[in-house]
C-alpha cells in the first residue's frame, strides 16, 4: 500500500500573489510532497522567483531556504520589505547592493534606453541568452530585471526583479518605485545607446557629426567618448525632460 502525501500549508502576502494563480492569491494552499522539498524549491515550485522573497517564517520561526519542509509545516512567504526594519529576523535575500545598477533581458532594450536617459548604470545586450545575463548580473553585481520569473529562479541570480508592466515607460516607472530611486535620477548623463557617461563637447569639435541647423542653433552639446554618439537639447529633449518631471512628482 503506497504511503499517503504529506502537506504543507503556504500563504503568500502582498505582491508576491502577482506570481499566483487567481485561485491562490491571498489565501492558504497546500502543497502535498513525498520527500521533503527544500524553502526554496517549494517557494518556486508555486511560481514565485526567490529574489522577490525577503522572510520566510515556519511555523511562526524564520528559516532560510535551505530548510526542509516537514507534515504539516506551515509557511509564510514575505517581498521585499520597504519601511519595514527586519533586522530582527532572518533574511533570506542577500544584503541589498552598495550601487544601483541593472542588466536587463533582451526583450528590454526600450527600457534599457530609458534607464540610462535617467542615468541609471544599465547593461543590456539583444543577443545576450540566460547563462550570460546571469553571470552578468552575478559577476557585476547587477539587478537583474526582466519578464522571465524563470530566468530569475537560476540560483547564481541574488538580486532581480519581475517587472509586472509590458509598456516601457511604465517599466521605468515600476522600477523607479520598487528601488525607491527617484532621488537618484541623474538625467541625460549616460549614452542612450551604449551606457557610457557623457561628457561635454566643444561645439566646433562636433560641428562635422551633427546637423548643420542644430550646429547653428545650439552652443551646449554632449558626446560619448565611447560610441561618439552627439546629444543636444532639441525637441526630444524637451518632451523627455516633461517626462521625467512627471515621474518625479509621482
Amino acid at each position: 500500500m503506497d504511503a499517503a502525501p504529506a502537506r504543507a500549508c503556504f500563504r503568500f502576502y502582498a505582491e508576491l500573489n502577482d506570481h499566483l494563480p487567481a485561485e491562490q492569491r491571498y489565501r492558504s494552499v497546500e502543497k502535498e510532497f513525498f520527500v521533503p522539498p527544500s524553502v526554496k524549491a517549494l517557494i518556486e515550485g508555486f511560481g514565485v522567483p526567490h529574489t522577490e522573497v525577503e522572510l520566510v517564517l515556519v511555523n511562526g520561526e524564520s528559516a532560510d531556504f535551505s530548510r526542509l519542509i516537514q507534515n504539516g509545516d506551515r509557511v509564510a512567504v514575505y517581498p521585499v520589505f520597504e519601511s519595514l526594519d527586519v533586522t530582527p529576523e532572518l533574511r533570506v535575500r542577500p544584503e541589498p547592493l552598495r550601487e544601483t545598477r541593472f542588466v536587463l533581458d533582451v526583450h528590454l532594450g526600450r527600457l534599457a534606453a530609458y534607464l540610462r536617459m535617467l542615468g541609471f548604470d544599465t547593461s543590456y545586450r539583444n543577443c545576450a541568452d540566460d547563462a550570460e545575463l546571469a553571470r552578468t548580473s552575478a559577476e557585476e553585481k547587477r539587478i537583474l530585471l526582466t519578464r522571465d520569473r524563470g530566468l530569475l529562479m537560476q540560483s547564481a541570480v541574488t538580486h532581480g526583479y519581475w517587472l509586472r508592466e509590458t509598456d516601457s515607460r511604465r517599466q521605468a516607472a515600476e522600477v523607479l518605485r520598487r528601488f525607491d530611486l527617484a532621488r537618484s535620477i541623474r538625467p541625460f548623463t549616460r549614452c542612450m545607446a551604449c551606457n557610457a557617461s557623457l561628457r561635454p563637447a566643444d561645439k566646433a569639435a562636433v560641428s562635422g557629426r551633427v546637423p548643420p541647423a542644430v550646429a547653428q542653433a545650439h552652443d551646449e552639446f554632449r558626446e560619448c567618448p565611447h560610441c561618439g554618439r552627439v546629444y543636444w537639447e532639441g525637441s526630444h529633449h524637451r518632451r523627455m525632460s516633461a517626462w521625467i518631471a512627471a515621474l518625479q512628482r509621482e
